[in-house]
């Protein structure tokens, strides 16, 4: 999640032509589901979304201990993501663009068939700050959203509605890479995506359980998730417009995600009701060298993905 800025880094774009976001059409369409059919939700294992932080923490270590926009742990980030998805039956496209003389990189994944004329979004940023490897912010984000993606294909889910998946590149200049993205799209494409769910820092260590209460029908997706687990939820300010679905929201497409907090203090009633430590932050390695593997609540992790993935089947049905 970036820092609140007063003025917006802009991109210059440089996109290879790609028939797929153009047009919003997928090739090689997968049958229909039968009528009446929705099919559960996965339960994710969530030492799989840990098995991906592992490998972007290795990738950050590799690459100057950071995943940063137009840094080499950044493309190599992408280049393990895309590979995952590519083995895994999707259509991938990198989007490219170029954004404080770096070139940057957005990753968007359709899984084959569904209704394109109903297109159902979930992403996350895939860059980190330069300070570190980012690992809840937001690898923990881009973990869940891929693990999601492949339970899909494990599942060879058939949804009603397209489903695609994206991982934002240089969010943290100012949403540049979801911006881009967003307005690369003609009017009838915008306005075939019938939501965005955006996942920006769901592992922190001093959790909280913020739902984004943009979209209603979204809202209550999310919130009946945790409803059924017995955890309460707050609704998301900390971050308010400071994440990759302010661009989609300010182009009239619904959205909706989770948080989990950043350099907020957590009060004494949120620990109360969630645990943790009262006074200190959600996420005190906020932006820092320390947001690495250790820097991660396996609980929060787990329940925030496990809901991604109910989301994406609820919504998608």
């Amino acid at each position: 999640m970036k820092l609140p800025v007063s003025g917006r880094a802009t991109a210059t774009a440089v996109v290879a032509a790609a028939t797929l976001l153009a047009t919003g059409s997928i090739a090689g369409a997968a049958p229909a589901p039968e009528a009446g059919a929705i099919a559960a939700a996965p339960d994710l294992p969530v030492a799989n979304v840990k098995a991906h932080l592992t490998q972007l923490q290795s990738i950050a270590t590799a690459n100057g201990g950071n995943r940063a926009h137009g840094r080499t742990g950044y493309k190599a980030s992408l280049d393990y993501v895309k590979a995952k998805l590519d083995a895994a039956g999707y259509t991938t496209t990198i989007q490219q663009f170029t954004s404080s003389g770096r070139t940057g990189y957005n990753l968007v994944a359709d899984w084959p068939g569904g209704d394109t004329g109903q297109v159902l979004m979930a992403g996350s940023h895939l860059d980190s700050v330069t300070a570190g490897a980012g690992i809840n912010d937001n690898g923990s984000g881009s973990a869940a959203v891929l693990e999601t993606a492949l339970a899909v294909s494990r599942a060879g889910f058939h949804p009603t509605k397209h489903l695609r998946f994206a991982w934002w590149g240089a969010e943290e200049l100012g949403m540049v890479g979801s911006r881009y993205y967003v307005n690369s799209l003609s009017a009838a494409n915008r306005a075939r995506i019938s939501g965005y769910l955006n996942f920006d820092m769901i592992g922190s260590p001093n959790p909280g359980y913020f739902v984004y209460d943009d979209d209603p029908a979204i809202e209550k997706t999310f919130k009946d998730y945790f409803t059924g687990l017995g955890v309460p939820t707050e609704i998301e300010t900390e971050g308010d417009g400071r994440s990759d679905h302010a661009p989609f929201k300010n182009a009239g497409v619904p959205v909706g995600g989770l948080f989990s907090g950043a350099d907020y203090l957590k009060t004494a009633a949120q620990a109360a009701k969630w645990g943790g430590t009262a006074g200190r932050a959600f996420d005190r390695c906020y932006h820092s060298s320390c947001d690495t593997t250790a820097n991660i609540n396996d609980t929060a992790l787990d329940r925030n993905a496990d809901a991604l993935a109910y989301a994406v089947w609820t919504l998608s049905s």
